[in-house]
């Protein structure tokens, strides 16, 4: 018979692999911050087309999160998520030719594959690690996992600006006075070169945690009994996974949450810049809104579930989110720039919440929805093109402001009233 000594080793050995992952697609995700102004500069874009570098990346969960579900029950949740890992790797492998080209639509073909590598993984790891323990603590599990997720993208776009965004200002005026084409194509092929590196690094390190998790005896967790995951009466007699209207709620508010995350944390580069923030100083804007997410996930790993719930935690977050975006439209320069980085405090436990919120209950339909809370992901395509549109017809706080405020009052209406399982 298993003693507990042995169980808790087993228990801490599973959180710190997960955790593990958590950092890795958490490093990988928020490069786009980095990305976004490389690109826009190094393949002469103007913010619409910048902004296509979170389309490609984030849309991929919308058509891969139900077939990595289908994957998952062939290969279980360890080879899936080494799978997840080597598929993330060959698209780091795809910036080798996009950066020898300096051809845009490769980079994003990039973006795309490492978005599907993603979607295995997150399809995974997030009720992985929401089941093997306790349904009103997963928040607190999760927030965990956040951060090492936030971790990683503090550190991901300190890393990569530093290489790729290297005296950006002085390379953009370089470039704006070049008469020659050819000097000025010369001058942006060598910028485009700096991001070889860095993700061939990337793609070694993907492929051997790969070939870790493959190995590794990281337990399988069976999800076909419905008492594993809560109330084991929503599950029976149910057919279908789109009976449980908590759960397609849930993947809404994962929609806006994921649109007001990458909002806030990778357009606020170019927000920045609408600012007139030099890019030298933008470079470090998506940081600082992380810095506001690990903050968060702090808070409620020592409040949740001991002095507040997870399903108040997200409700707060809500409002908090409503009164900063406002806040934002109202102010300029610093302190415009200061309340973006702060929704990263709003947004943090979004995620943590609303996930075991939304798959509370499913049993044998954990797995696929969970593939549909991450095709809410899309969000992060689909609400970054909004503002990338409005922005150019209106001003630029406008635009943030029309986006942001109908994300916090959705996810206000789940944390109040949409995530009640009936």
């Amino acid at each position: 018979m298993e003693n507990s000594s042995t169980r808790n080793s087993n228990y801490l050995y599973q959180i710190t692999i997960i955790g593990l992952l958590f950092f890795i697609f958490g490093f990988v995700t928020w490069l786009n911050g980095t990305l976004i102004p490389f690109l826009k500069l190094a393949c002469e874009l103007n913010t619409v087309q910048a902004l296509f570098v979170t389309f490609a990346f984030y849309i991929s969960y919308f058509f891969l999160a139900i077939p990595s579900s289908q994957i998952l029950k062939r290969t279980g949740f360890k080879d899936g998520m080494a799978l997840g890992l080597a598929v993330m790797a060959v698209g780091c492998l795809i910036f080798i030719p996009a950066a020898g080209s300096r051809a845009y639509p490769l980079f994003l073909g990039g973006l795309f594959v490492q978005g599907m590598g993603l979607a295995l993984l997150q399809t995974a790891s997030n009720p992985y690690i929401s089941i093997i323990g306790p349904i009103d603590s997963a928040a607190q599990r999760i927030s965990i996992m956040g951060i090492c997720n936030k971790v990683a993208g503090i550190l991901s776009p300190i890393i990569l600006s530093s290489i790729v965004l290297k005296n950006a200002g002085e390379i953009e005026e370089q470039v704006t006075a070049a008469t020659d084409n050819v000097v000025k194509a010369g001058l942006l092929d060598q910028l485009a070169d700096r991001v070889v590196t860095p993700y061939v690094i990337m793609a070694i390190v993907l492929f051997a945690l790969a070939l870790m998790i493959r190995r590794s005896n990281l337990p399988e967790i069976d999800t076909s009994d419905t008492e594993e995951t809560g109330d084991s009466s929503l599950a029976a007699g149910r057919n279908s996974v789109w009976q449980f209207p908590h759960l397609v709620m849930g993947a809404l508010a994962i929609f806006f949450y994921v649109g007001a995350e990458v909002m806030a944390g990778d357009v606020i580069g170019i927000y920045g810049r609408s600012l007139n923030f030099d890019p030298d100083q933008t470079k470090y804007f998506t940081s600082f809104t992380l810095v506001g997410m690990l903050i968060g996930y702090v808070l409620s790993i020592i409040l949740i579930p001991k002095f507040i719930s997870q399903q108040s935690f997200l409700k707060y977050s809500a409002i908090l989110g409503l009164i900063l975006t406002t806040l934002t439209y109202f102010t300029t320069g610093s302190t415009a720039v200061t309340f973006i980085a702060l929704l990263g405090l709003a947004n943090a436990v979004m995620w943590p919440a609303i996930f075991p919120l939304a798959i509370n209950g499913l049993g044998r339909f954990t797995q696929i929805g969970s593939a549909i809370l991450i095709m809410g992901i899309a969000g992060g395509a689909l609400l970054p093109q909004l503002y990338g549109i409005l922005e150019t017809k209106i001003s630029f706080q406008s635009a943030f402001l029309i986006v942001m405020i109908p994300c916090y009052v959705y996810i206000l209406y789940y944390a109040m009233k949409g995530y009640k399982p009936r």
